[in-house]
């Protein structure tokens, strides 16, 4: 890393790390975010370079780092060789750890088994999962204004998503799953996240932080997206994704599903990937959201039947499967490049979305179908950005295709999609 000295941002939380953190970071003189939080690592942290301006939260959640000019960090003191006795003590390091978070747990469930509801919040508030942060109901409250209109992101037929600040000054988005008018099918989609969640880790897929659930409330805390979804950037008017950016973004949409169908031992299945489900950090770097109703598959399980129905226009016809967010994953690109929806009033039983668009690619004539925004005559390199996009639009295509066992599979949009992107860079 040490090497590319015009890196600008590198995020490296939350990947397991060991060691200490390089030296030769100090060199990087255009580095302005750093990111090497909830990891393993231990020793001094730098103090030259830009290292000077990247705050505690940076180096966050490691196991030893130390420091003598941060106050949040214990001081290095004297450094000692390395010895067979530091093995063991490096080894209990991992061991103890998870040894007296299970002890915690354990003794908290039996606490809040015995008492009464208090004012915050009902009885048995405790997290799923023993990696997620424990965030009570009263810090959620007090974060997002007692989950005040102003402060909501959006809502869904599962509840609403609210902004707020933890009280470590932490961004997130809490979900909070409607139990009153909807409690079966609330749970349930609760239940499924948290569980998809819980196995998943792509630089591509929200990141949860944590969870608050109860009988009477249930709440995931995800990492918050400053630049709203892509169906914000697609359909208002202040707006705009160029060439690159759009296909910067569907190559990451492809790579979290790649991950999610291939990068398993079991695949999982999103089931309702559209545009409002992909959101955008402060980078513009797309992620995907919102697994209410994805599918883990067992051992030789390849596809299911299901009574869950996904958005209209983007579901796939036929049973569950791999090819059916392949499918929707198409639908999507089309939309991408037309800036028009599957269910819009031109579209119907004579004409579709994909019907009206194969049509343009067969005559040659996709600056018909295009967003005008997006490729017009008279734009510098026009050329190379009609190829581009006719490219794209061809890999939508074999994403669409009637059968499910002639689609393409994501490692081949994948595959393609870069070379889409390097022919289209070297122009």
């Amino acid at each position: 890393m040490g090497n590319i000295i015009n890196l600008e941002s590198l995020n490296l939380s939350f990947n397991n790390f060991s060691g200490s953190i390089p030296k030769s970071l100090e060199e990087l003189r255009h580095l302005e975010h750093l990111d090497v939080s909830h990891n393993r690592l231990e020793g001094e942290i730098p103090t030259g370079g830009r290292f000077a301006n990247f705050t505690a939260q940076s180096f966050i959640q490691n196991y030893a780092l130390c420091s003598e000019t941060r106050q949040q960090f214990p001081p290095c003191g004297k450094v000692h060789k390395r010895s067979r006795s530091k093995n063991v003590v490096s080894l209990m390091k991992y061991i103890l750890p998870p040894i007296i978070s299970l002890i915690l747990a354990v003794t908290i469930l039996l606490i809040v088994r015995r008492q009464k509801s208090n004012t915050y919040a009902p009885q048995s508030e405790i997290s799923l999962h023993l990696a997620w942060r424990r965030i009570s109901y009263r810090e959620l409250e007090e974060a997002t204004n007692t989950f005040g209109e102003s402060n909501i992101l959006g809502s869904g037929s599962f509840g609403s998503v609210y902004g707020g600040i933890l009280s470590d000054g932490l961004n997130v988005a809490v979900k909070v799953f409607n139990l009153q008018s909807e409690q079966i099918r609330a749970t349930k989609s609760f239940a499924t996240e948290s569980q998809v969640l819980s196995t998943i880790r792509h630089r591509n897929l929200i990141r949860i932080i944590g969870c608050c659930s109860n009988t009477e409330f249930k709440a995931l805390i995800l990492e918050y997206m400053p630049n709203g979804s892509l169906e914000k950037w697609l359909y208002s008017h202040n707006y705009f994704l160029d060439m690159l950016k759009r296909l910067n973004m569907v190559i990451d949409v492809a790579l979290a599903l790649e991950y999610l169908h291939h990068g398993h031992t079991f695949p999982i299945v999103h089931c309702d990937l559209k545009p409002s489900n992909v959101l955008l950090n402060e980078d513009m770097v797309a992620h995907v959201s919102d697994f209410g109703i994805a599918k883990i598959f067992d051992e030789g399980e390849s596809t299911a039947q299901t009574k869950t129905l996904a958005t209209i226009g983007y579901m796939a016809p036929g049973i569950v499967s791999t090819s059916g967010d392949v499918y929707s994953y198409g639908v999507m690109l089309l939309e991408m490049y037309t800036r028009k929806k599957q269910t819009y009033d031109m579209f119907g039983e004579e004409m579709s979305l994909k019907s009206w668009v194969s049509r343009s690619l067969d005559e040659n004539r996709i600056t018909e179908v295009v967003d005008p925004n997006l490729l017009g005559r008279e734009d510098e390199n026009f050329s190379a950005k009609e190829q581009c996009v006719s490219s794209i639009l061809a890999v939508a295509m074999d994403c669409l295709n009637d059968y499910p066992v002639e689609r393409i599979s994501m490692r081949e949009v994948v595959a393609r999609l870069e070379k889409i992107k390097a022919v289209f860079l070297a122009r």
